[in-house]
């Protein structure tokens, strides 16, 4: 299961490029696993109302669902980093990110 995220505010962010920027913590013009993670958990951190690290159903949207952990979420996340990494570089470039997973 993947949660839905809320995307920042469009005038944050504009184009893959400014993606890219803000996911990209160290500025080295990549994006590496951890960072990608760290930047797409803010969506579950948002949604985790008591903190535990745990989303049960009814802070999931909609209310109803699998619970899910951090760690379990990090992990769907890095399913989705190795599938946008076409290259297998164990790196993110403006262009993979704004290609769709296979």
């Amino acid at each position: 299961m993947v949660l839905p995220l809320s995307a920042p505010a469009p005038a944050q962010v504009r184009n893959t490029g400014d993606y890219l920027r803000l996911m990209d913590a160290n500025h080295d013009g990549q994006v590496q696993l951890s960072e990608y993670q760290d930047w797409l958990c803010y969506g579950f951190d948002r949604m985790d109302h008591n903190h535990d690290g745990v989303l049960t159903p009814d802070e999931q949207p909609g209310g109803r669902g699998k619970g899910i952990t951090r760690e379990q979420y990090r992990a769907q996340l890095a399913g989705q980093f190795r599938k946008l990494d076409r290259n297998h570089d164990g790196v993110l470039d403006v262009k993979e990110l704004a290609s769709p997973p296979r």
